[in-house]
């Protein structure tokens, strides 16, 4: 058969699914083969339909290399549980949508102030970092703050009440994309991206452009547009660079937050030294943070980078350098539980890719200890896990299927 992209529809075989998915990003099946840890010539059985569907964990793995976050786009209508990969829906994501899609009537009562907003928004992320079930916290408080901000925009006097009440908005909305992400609810991500984006850009404050901007790119990278989360994330940081050295503190981290998103989208593409580079001046603008200093948002520090240069070394499938930066950044003392969390399954998927599965079992298992919600929605810690419940070895399988319970990967 010919690489020519075979025509959309519902009635598209996997095989034709996978082959127009692999096509769109640009991938050839040497590629795709390589990332996924099989032969071109399986590739391109499975294209051609004389190889069927394979199992849940090589879905899972096919997605990762193709950054497809719904698994349906692969399997169609086909029967299959696709939460195993996308993540279950928290139980407070009902009153968190039904906040975003209230209708704006002005309440018969008083704004708070934007002070009185900000104090509760700097509460509601020192809760999340300190949480091991952030997503509960975060989910329970979301509903007032996104009301009362919204409301404190309506009733602004004065043009400058405005642009400080859209700021915080813009904020509480950054904080909605943390809760969002990784459930099964893309219309709701999408939606609080682009408010989000809206209300920083009507507000002027810097912090909050490049918070949404942060935000807005990782977004398009995540749905596999490499292009628009450049676009976004290199804007704002051109934007940011010469406000710098007069700006908060802030302003300076989420700069080089912007500036490592810019290395994560690199690794993503394969592009080693363009990635390494940016890690490079990522690291630069960290060095010249108080040692103390954490991004709330972001975690941007000088202890995150060596966490950072693990996740490039991983998105680069650098076997032997993943493993390495993991091992380097055992020390790093990550103060936010959700952000350690997610460090520990980076550190995992290094161990994996260096075929040392048992490690990386035992430091997901680390992940949980410390969130067990991060982990639980953490669709590379699930595929981790799902391909050891399918290997040979029973002992293997064993020890996967502990970890799986604890975080409901077995669940009926």
């Amino acid at each position: 058969m010919s690489d020519a992209i075979p025509p959309a529809g519902d009635e598209l075989s996997f095989g034709q699914r996978l082959k127009v998915l692999r096509l769109r990003r640009g991938m050839t099946r040497e590629v795709l083969a390589g990332l996924i840890g099989m032969s071109p010539a399986w590739v391109k059985s499975v294209e051609n339909n004389y190889i069927g569907m394979p199992k849940l964990s090589k879905l899972m793995r096919i997605a990762e290399a193709l950054r497809i976050r719904d698994l349906s786009q692969l399997t169609g209508g086909q029967s299959i549980r696709v939460e195993q990969f996308s993540g279950p829906g928290h139980a407070r994501l009902p009153a968190v949508r039904a906040a975003l899609n209230a209708f704006a009537v002005l309440p018969d009562r008083e704004a708070a102030s934007s002070e009185d907003l900000r104090a509760r928004l700097a509460r509601a992320w020192a809760v999340r970092h300190a949480s091991p079930y952030h997503r509960d916290v975060v989910g329970e408080l979301l509903p007032h703050l996104i009301a009362d901000a919204q409301l404190a925009v309506r009733q602004a006097e004065s043009p400058l009440a405005r642009r400080a009440a859209q700021a915080v908005l813009s904020e509480v909305y950054s904080l909605a994309q943390f809760f969002v992400a990784y459930q099964p609810a893309a219309d709701l991500l999408w939606r609080v991206s682009e408010r989000g984006m809206v209300a920083a850009q009507e507000s002027g404050d810097p912090h909050a452009i490049g918070v949404a901007s942060w935000l807005a790119a990782q977004a398009h990278r995540d749905a596999g547009d490499w292009e628009a989360a450049d676009a976004v994330n290199l804007g704002a940081a051109a934007y940011l660079e010469p406000l710098v050295p007069d700006a908060p503190v802030e302003v300076h981290a989420i700069w080089g937050a912007l500036l490592f998103e810019a290395a994560y989208t690199a690794a993503q593409r394969g592009e080693a030294g363009v990635a390494w580079g940016y890690w490079d001046k990522a690291n630069a603008a960290a060095q010249r943070l108080p040692s103390s200093y954490y991004h709330p948002v972001t975690s941007f520090s000088r202890a995150i980078m060596s966490a950072h240069a693990v996740t490039v070394a991983v998105e680069l499938h650098q076997g032997g350098e993943s493993v390495r930066q993991a091992q380097a950044a055992e020390a790093s003392v990550i103060p936010s539980r959700p952000r350690r969390a997610r460090h520990r399954i980076e550190q995992a998927r290094a161990f994996y890719l260096d075929q040392q599965p048992e490690v990386a079992v035992a430091t997901i298992d680390s992940a949980y200890e410390a969130a067990p919600e991060t982990v639980a929605y953490n669709s590379f810690a699930r595929r981790i896990l799902l391909e050891e419940l399918d290997v040979r070895n029973a002992a293997r399988r064993a020890r996967a299927a502990v970890t799986a319970e604890k975080i409901g990967l077995l669940a009926s």
